[in-house]
């Protein structure tokens, strides 16, 4: 039903002057279904409070909620076409009353954990793009059919959502933006292994996936989410996963997903992460877990890049000292950056390498094959982590399919099993090895990823290298055909 129902809102999109791309779609079709969202929450609300013989104070006013203004329904319970604005009257209400006084939410809340406060963040950071209001009026209708009171209804929309980001990101310039693969954040997880009572953070966070997924993971972890005590539940919905994300329509959709998988009021903040500087992180800002996908690529100017010790113009190495930074001490990680990090000559590069392994137990290197993020045509590994302990040893799996990867074959979760099942002994294998960290070279701190049982990577020779033996040939042939001219 919701499957047919995003086509139809897509369809009528398509057709408005004021969408024109997946980015567009997703980006509207949300603060519509967002208010739906809610108003099917605040009536789930009322019930509960009216069962409990209490009043139930709804966080919208009377002429924002959804059966007013967006979908008000006759005696037969169906539109009421002498109340629904439609039109210019309906766009003038979105534009001029709607959006300005849901975006008044976030100085008028209390805290910046509760659901009014996440509304006014919202509205405050997206805008209606839709420019003809019967266009409105036909995404509303359909929108109207759509219910999230049950938890089958919940669970079809948050994955159907998912699916409309994983097209947003196929759709961008670089996959990996938006969509981090579910498989791979569901193996990242699951070997990090967090326990309810961690702080979980992503400093890059994107569309939310791996907090979503971390979430979904410690719902499961006693079993069955009927398992959890209240306390438990609360600590998941306000105390656990936290987040900063730069731009604003991956902020709004991040916060969009984390609520439509159950988490009312995301601790999330829409702010520069590597505007921060190093030196003030204290303990209280630090978290038990990491859990990312920094974007790559990315080059940072000179200010941003005051604020690290290692001076870097590449946005994933700050955000790896970044991460690096704000874990607790016996903290762990799992985060995905270019394979190139293993290997880089440059001085930053080597520094951070060093960083890593001094100041962390680097003990597991996942290496993906090509393909793997759709769209962003580099080779990544995920690095997994602890920190406060020098690394001995590193366990490095890498990933050979017999096929290639790509929007039509993507990376699926049985890929990933034999990854998971050797990674919990670190077992060696066709696809796995050890390296003992006192035998790489300690000037460089090379960890190129070499499979010993494969021949590993071709690794590019150095140019004095390759000068010093042109050199040599020289003289050999100089020397053979001063020989040859004395025969003669």
């Amino acid at each position: 039903m919701f499957e047919q129902a995003f086509k139809n809102i897509d369809d009528s999109l398509r057709k408005d002057a004021g969408s024109s791309s997946e980015l567009d779609y997703i980006e509207q079709t949300s603060w519509i279904l967002f208010l739906k969202y809610l108003d099917d929450l605040e009536k789930d609300r009322a019930i509960s409070a009216k069962l409990a013989g209490k009043k139930y104070q709804y966080v919208l006013p009377e002429e924002l909620r959804w059966e007013t203004w967006a979908c008000p329904k006759n005696a037969e319970g169906k539109l009421d076409h002498t109340k629904a604005q439609n039109g210019e009257d309906l766009k003038d209400f979105v534009d001029q009353k709607l959006f300005p006084t849901l975006k008044k939410f976030k100085v008028d809340a209390e805290h910046a954990d509760t659901i009014e406060y996440k509304i006014g963040e919202i509205f405050s950071e997206l805008k209606n793009k839709i420019q003809s209001g019967y266009t409105i009026r036909n995404v509303l209708n359909i929108i109207d059919k759509m219910h999230f009171r049950s938890q089958e209804e919940k669970h079809e929309l948050s994955h159907l959502y998912e699916g409309k980001i994983k097209n947003m990101g196929n759709a961008g310039k670089n996959g990996g933006e938006y969509y981090t693969p579910r498989p791979l954040i569901k193996t990242i997880v699951q070997v990090v292994g967090p326990k309810i009572g961690d702080t979980i953070y992503d400093g890059a966070v994107g569309s939310a996936g791996f907090l979503v997924e971390a979430f979904e993971y410690l719902k499961m972890s006693k079993g069955s989410i009927e398992k959890l005590s209240v306390k438990e539940m609360n600590t998941l919905q306000k105390e656990t996963f936290y987040g900063k994300e730069k731009k604003s329509l991956a902020y709004i959709i991040g916060i969009m997903n984390m609520i439509l998988h159950g988490i009312d009021a995301p601790n999330i903040i829409h702010t520069n992460t590597l505007g921060e500087n190093l030196m003030d992180i204290q303990e209280k800002d630090r978290y038990s877990v990491v859990l990312a996908n920094p974007p790559f690529g990315g080059k940072e100017h000179t200010e941003v890049q005051q604020n690290f010790p290692i001076k870097t113009g590449e946005t994933a190495s700050l955000f790896l000292q970044h991460f690096i930074k704000i874990l607790k001490a016996g903290g762990k990680a799992g985060v995905v950056i270019k394979n190139t990090f293993l290997s880089n000559t440059d001085n930053a590069s080597v520094a951070l390498r060093k960083l890593l392994l001094e100041s962390c137990n680097l003990h597991t290197v996942l290496d993906l094959p090509g393909g793997t993020f759709t769209g962003a045509g580099v080779k990544t590994v995920v690095l997994f982590f602890e920190k406060g302990k020098t690394t001995k040893k590193v366990w490095f799996y890498q990933l050979n399919l017999d096929r290639n990867l790509g929007r039509t074959n993507p990376l699926n979760e049985k890929d990933l099993a034999d990854f998971i099942t050797l990674q919990k002994t670190k077992a060696d294998s066709e696809n796995s090895w050890s390296v003992d960290v006192s035998t790489i070279d300690q000037n460089t701190f090379d960890l190129s990823v070499k499979n010993p049982n494969k021949g590993g990577e071709v690794k590019l020779r150095e140019p004095k290298d390759i000068l010093k033996e042109i050199s040599e040939l020289d003289k050999e042939s100089i020397e053979i055909l001063s020989v040859i001219k004395s025969i003669i």
